[in-house]
Parts: C-alpha cells; structure tokens; sequence
C-alpha cells in the first residue's frame, strides 16, 4: 500500500516546529530587552527621588505659622525673693518716716502677692546691733498696723560683720512672679523672609510688659472662687418680694421725655 499524502506531513510537522522555534526565540529576545529596559527605569526613579530629595530643601511651606510669640516666649511663674533693705545708724534708735513709709508699701505688697511669712532680718555681730534691735521692734509694729498678723511675721538675725557698722534690717518674703527670659536673641537675619514666619525676637517685649502689668500672677493658673454671698442682702430682697416690693433699684426719675416734647410742641 502506498500512501501519497506522507510527505505533506511531514513538510506540515517540520514547519509547527520551525514555528516553535521562532516563538521561543522572539520571547527570548523580548526578555533579553525587557532587563535592560526595567534597569533603566530604576535608575531614572532613583534619579527622580534623589531630585526631589533635594527640591524638598528649598520648598514653600504654606499654611499656619508653626510656632506663635506665646510659645517662644511663654510667660513663667517662679518664685522670686522679695526685699527691702532698712539702713540703721548705730547711733539712731527712732525708725525715720521715709522708712516707716516704705515698710507700709512693702507689707501691702505682701498682701496682696504672697501667702507665707515676712522676715525681719537683724543684723548681728555690728556695731549697730543694739539700734537694729529697737528700730526692728517698730517695724514690726508697722508691719502689724498694715494688717498683718503677728504669727506672719518672724524676726531672725544674721552675722552682719562684713556690713561694717551700718548693717541694714532686711524685710524679706517669697512671692510667685511672672517672667520672660530676656530678650534680644537675633537668631538669624531679618531680610531672609522666605519662609514667611515671624523672627525669634518678635513678640518678646510684649509678653515681658504683660507679665509685668499682672496684678496676681496666680490669676494666670485659673480663674479665682466666687467670694460668698451676702446674707444680709439677701434676706432683705426676699423680704421684700415677699410684700410685694420692686426687685429692682429705682431709676429716681432719669431718663423721662421732656413734657415738651411729650406734648408734641415745638
């Protein structure tokens, strides 16, 4: 038997692989460019982030300013000795009335600032330590004149040898003082305002003159209680509510229309 159609078969056989063949090497070709091409991208990603690595140093920051005056500068509460200093003749046993003055002014101050004792502090070991004795009991009666009780006040003494013959009666107390640390700090250059952020020193003498102007610098840790309520008052406006009284102050006749002008003439 003789078959005619094998070499067609053949020749069909012979060209899948052919086929084959070139497929495979076409992929192979591909991959061969594919490697160079996918390390040239991750140099030039790797380019691009060390550009923008650098372009970062130089950006505009826009929006809030990162950093107020209030935070440079924050206002302090620290306790800070307060002093007066009386100068005693060895010869003077009378307390002057300029002293005497002073001594009220700085007990106010007490007061109003602080919450321990006032130190009288006598000299000792000086030529003047028998008048500081005496003029020191005064001052303590003025300290008391200025409402100050006894158990507030305490006398001490120093060794005063190296103050020679006229030691002074020091007064002294601790009280919380509101502070800034000193201005004047030029940081950097002023004209440089790219960034568009306020320089160190802005803000500094304002808060220094808020912190100076500050009556009780205790104020500045909260708000102060609600003192107590009259009583007295009180019990009278009820009262009068009860008998059918106006609650409220009378004007005493202010702000009526003149009659003239009530009566339209004019």
């Amino acid at each position: 038997m003789i078959y005619h159609h094998e070499p067609h078969r053949l020749f069909a056989v012979g060209a899948q692989q052919t086929g084959q063949v070139r497929e495979a090497n076409r992929r192979q070709s591909i991959g061969r460019l594919k490697a160079p091409m996918m390390v040239a991208a991750s140099l030039v990603s790797m380019m691009l982030v060390q550009g923008c690595a650098k372009h970062s140093e130089n950006n505009f920051v826009v929006g809030s300013v990162t950093q107020t005056y209030k935070e440079r500068h924050p206002i302090v509460l620290q306790e800070q000795e307060k002093t007066l200093d009386i100068p005693v003749a060895s010869s003077g046993y009378g307390l002057p009335v300029v002293a005497s003055g002073a001594v009220k002014d700085f007990s106010r101050q007490f007061r109003k600032s602080a919450n321990g004792v006032i130190s009288v502090m006598l000299p000792s070991g000086s030529k003047n330590e028998a008048a500081a004795r005496t003029i020191g009991h005064k001052i303590v009666n003025v300290i008391q004149d200025s409402g100050i009780p006894r158990n507030r006040i305490s006398m001490v003494t120093y060794f005063a040898g190296d103050h020679g013959a006229n030691a002074p009666i020091r007064l002294s107390y601790g009280a919380i003082q509101a502070s800034v640390a000193p201005c004047g700090q030029w940081k950097k250059d002023l004209t440089e305002t790219r960034e568009n952020k306020n320089y160190h020193n802005f803000g500094c003498a304002s808060q220094q003159n808020l912190a100076a102007i500050i009556a009780n610098p205790a104020d500045l840790l909260g708000p102060r209680g609600t003192t107590g309520i009259d009583a007295a008052r009180r019990g009278n406006v009820i009262e009068g509510y009860r008998n059918g009284e106006e609650a409220g102050t009378p004007d005493g006749g202010y702000g009526k229309i003149s009659p003239v002008f009530a009566a339209g003439g004019g």
